[in-house]
């Protein structure tokens, strides 16, 4: 099969459009031909050599979110067919044992996830767990199936596991033009709660309102604390959905009100952050709360409500799987709003 791989760490250069082996499974595997990948930034973190999860090795085909058609079943397979239509649950935790992939499901250690640990999506064919393949709906398209997995499970583990966020409040959601928060905006909105919205350029918070915030401001242009504060006659939000990090730690801080949570899933603009004000958090209780892996039992949940419901799945763009390096160059130019996605 064709796959884009890359056998050394480093820029867009380093990216083969290659021929490598089929994937065999094992009996409790499915292939999976690959329809559609969507682009995470961990796949350009991974392959600048930025950063490595515990378990990621060379050569690497990356691609977490894959959605396609069931192509070969292991011999002890029940329940997955051939010509199935599914989307890929990447996470390893809760594998078989049986399986090629299984074995690395330690959810605080060497958690293997598809095309971040593992070979993932892009390329023709994809192994996968039968038991982490989900069937999608005719009346729901592949490549709306393939935005879903990585940026929903994100979303919905830390707005609702996590953050506890319930309908009637209020949350504040940074980067809205990038698929983990256009996730959580729709999430939340259809969870009953408000969502106030930043983002980088004023167009991308025009969009955001369109997609269910009731106010978006540009975090680069104005103050993001006091806008907040604003829209909640004082109060200030009951939680901040960040994944964004250094940039707008501080502001987000100042912007939860008594009792808030900050809850973050990400580290997009650093790794350090600077808390302004501890006598803040602590006479206001403010709670940091970390999102952590979420759980193999809150895929299918998430998925039904997701695949059933009146969702957007926000296409920014497509590309050849062979130009996966300038799709990469989009991406991290941050020049897209919602998925990027791959087409073999």
């Amino acid at each position: 099969m064709r796959a884009v791989r890359y056998h050394e760490t480093g820029g867009p250069e380093v990216l083969r459009y290659e021929e490598v082996p089929d994937p065999q499974p094992g009996p409790v595997d499915v292939v999976v031909d690959v329809v559609s990948a969507a682009l995470n930034r961990l796949d350009v973190v991974h392959r600048n050599g930025w950063f490595a999860m515990p378990g990621f090795t060379l050569p690497h085909i990356a691609g977490m979110d894959v959605a396609g058609v069931v192509s070969e079943v292991g011999a002890e397979v029940d329940g997955v067919a051939v010509g199935e239509r599914v989307v890929v649950d990447p996470s390893l935790a809760g594998v078989d044992d049986r399986s090629e992939l299984g074995g690395r499901g330690d959810l605080y250690g060497e958690l293997g996830i598809i095309g971040a640990t593992v070979d993932g999506g892009y390329a023709e064919r994809c192994l996968v767990p039968a038991s982490h393949v989900y069937p999608v709906p005719h009346a729901l398209s592949l490549d709306a199936a393939a935005v879903f997995p990585t940026c929903y499970l994100t979303a919905a583990h830390a707005l609702f596991t996590v953050g506890g966020l319930q309908a009637g409040e209020t949350v504040l959601i940074h980067a809205a033009g990038s698929g983990v928060s256009v996730a959580a905006i729709q999430l939340a909105v259809d969870a009953g709660a408000t969502v106030l919205a930043t983002a980088g350029t004023d167009e991308k918070c025009e969009r955001a309102v369109v997609l269910g915030a009731t106010g978006a401001m540009n975090n680069r242009t104005g103050d993001v604390a006091a806008w907040a504060r604003e829209l909640t006659d004082g109060v200030g939000v009951e939680m901040v959905f960040d994944h964004v990090g250094t940039a707008l730690f501080g502001p987000s801080l100042f912007a939860l009100g008594i009792g808030g949570r900050l809850v973050n899933c990400g580290n997009s603009s650093g790794d350090e952050a600077v808390i302004p004000s501890l006598g803040y958090v602590f006479h206001s209780g403010i709670r940091i709360l970390g999102s952590d892996p979420y759980r193999p039992e809150e895929f299918g949940p998430v998925w039904h409500t997701y695949s059933t419901g009146d969702f957007d799945p926000v296409i920014d763009s497509m590309f050849d799987l062979a130009d996966a390096a300038a799709a990469q160059a989009k991406m991290m130019a941050s020049d897209f709003f919602g998925k990027i996605l791959l087409k073999p």
